[in-house]
């Protein structure tokens, strides 16, 4: 399977799913209410959450099955390593969904600051809520066997599909048979139900068939086929554990502190911002894989020219992102919501999350190579001191300042992580790499879409109509992306071998 093909298509479903999901929120306002949406920022909060319990198999799925791929184990093997994870995330999902279950109450009552909503209704929402997350959880595990094999394309396919469904298809649901948050999780939990079995199915068509000598085995499940993979897994689960408390600390602590009506306008700049995670995560579905490929074919240079190449395309995009939300934060949630306060509120958060996230966008390449080596020790050791730093000056920044003190620690953490750690993993890993990773793949494009962003900042004069501000905004965006493309080598060459191609 083409690597570029499996980069494209992932990036064409995620920049689907995002664009829907970013479109139709203030549909969902006007439907439902902002409190309701609260209840929704919440969900995927606790969503996030429930990762913690992944114990980084799905991950370790992922790469066992693209170590399959490159010959370092066989079809059994492999079948095995499946039936004995699934045993372990259906008994964990719905263990986990029942505690949701159980508590609901108490979240409802004494957790959320509910002001509008019957309790009752919130109640049910969270129950439904917490089936949900136990199915979505469990197709994380088949998703990443999928994505072993290399079939982005199939999965960009569906979650444009379910994208639709969740996102879209709901709104006859509205029309037909309420607005009330039972209503919309009820047919979520539906949808979820759908994307697991499809997901569960496609998993096993993927599967290797058994050998003749061994054809006629049953597998089921078993301990041992865990044990190979299990400290690997285990440093995957720490990596992932850290990931959720320095992504979802904030937003725990705000769902707390905040009225539901208030945190859903803090999810509203989240939900934006994350659109530079967005545009720089499928890189890593199609990369991740692949750099393992590599890794077990014992082909160091391909696999260090595949990271710089990788490296630039997520700066040519990533960045462009990041800075165009900063720089017109305000103006791009007016046109996008048509409130001029809401806008003013959330801008100075969306402002400090983008930042963020497009340096995290690029921090995250060095966790991509110890993956591939199947090392993750120093990334272990390094995500100790991190999170010990991290958590308490999330709290104290959010108890004290409130959301605007959350994205300043946010960012604040991923600039400190950028620069100390990034270079300490390259230099363990793949000596003599980092200069010329940070100042000929990542330098020149991050300094020519700064100025690029920060002068159209300084002399846009926005438009009185929302139409008209975003069809400038997108020009502006669409400039800027291009000079950062035009100062990328490997994205020079690829333009023009297009235009050789098209004029020859």
């Amino acid at each position: 399977m083409s690597f570029k093909r499996n980069v494209l298509a992932s990036y064409a479903s995620q920049i689907y799913v995002t664009l829907i999901g970013i479109v139709i929120v203030p549909v969902y306002i006007q439907f439902m209410g902002a409190e309701a949406y609260g209840l929704i920022g919440f969900y995927a909060m606790l969503q996030a959450w429930f990762l913690l319990l992944d114990m980084g198999l799905a991950p370790t799925m992922s790469r066992e099955t693209a170590r399959f791929a490159g010959g370092a184990m066989d079809a059994l093997q492999l079948r095995q390593l499946l039936r004995a994870l699934e045993g372990v995330f259906y008994a964990v999902g719905l263990l986990g969904a029942l505690a949701l279950m159980v508590g609901a109450d108490a979240i409802a009552a004494r957790w959320l600051k509910v002001e509008h909503l019957p309790l009752d209704q919130v109640r049910l929402a969270i129950e439904l809520m917490a089936a949900i997350i136990g199915l979505r959880w469990v197709a994380g595990l088949y998703r990443g066997a999928i994505g072993g094999f290399e079939q982005q394309v199939w999965l960009g396919q569906l979650n444009a599909a379910m994208a639709t469904a969740r996102f879209v298809l709901v709104l006859p649901v509205f029309y037909l048979w309420g607005t009330t948050p039972a209503h919309f999780f009820g047919y979520q939990l539906a949808v979820a139900c759908v994307e697991t079995a499809v997901l569960a199915v496609k998993t096993y068509r993927l599967m290797p068939a058994l050998p003749a000598g061994v054809a006629g085995i049953r597998v089921g499940w078993a301990w041992a086929p865990l044990r190979g993979v299990l400290k690997f897994s285990l440093s995957i689960a720490f990596t992932s554990a850290v990931w959720v408390f320095v992504t979802q600390t904030d937003k725990l602590v705000l769902s707390k502190l905040l009225p539901l009506g208030e945190y859903a306008y803090f999810t509203l700049a989240v939900l934006v911002a994350g659109g530079v995670s967005i545009v720089s995560g499928p890189i890593s579905t199609a990369l991740l894989p692949r750099l393992s490929r590599l890794q077990a074919q014992h082909d160091e240079q391909g696999l260090i020219d595949l990271y710089r190449k990788a490296t630039q395309w997520v700066a040519v995009i990533a960045l462009p992102v990041a800075l165009m939300l900063a720089c017109f934060a305000e103006p791009l949630l007016w046109a996008w919501t048509g409130n001029a306060t809401t806008a003013a509120h959330a801008a100075p958060i969306l402002r400090l999350y983008a930042l963020g996230n497009g340096i995290l966008a690029l921090g995250a390449f060095p966790y991509y190579l110890q993956f591939a080596k199947g090392d993750v020790r120093l990334h272990l050791l390094g995500n100790v001191l991190f999170v010990g730093l991290l958590i308490p000056t999330v709290i104290w920044a959010t108890l004290n300042f409130g959301a605007t003190g959350a994205g300043w620690a946010w960012l604040g953490a991923n600039a400190a992580y950028f620069l100390f750690w990034v270079p300490l993993v390259h230099r363990r890993f793949a000596p003599g790499l980092h200069g010329r990773w940070l100042f000929q793949d990542v330098g020149p494009v991050a300094l020519v879409t700064a100025v690029a962003a920060l002068s159209a900042m300084a002399f846009l004069s926005p438009p009185a109509s929302r139409l008209g501000l975003v069809a400038l905004l997108l020009l502006i965006g669409m400039a800027v992306m291009a000079l950062a493309a035009l100062s990328s080598a490997p994205c020079r060459g690829f333009i023009r071998q297009k235009w050789l191609a098209r004029t020859l």
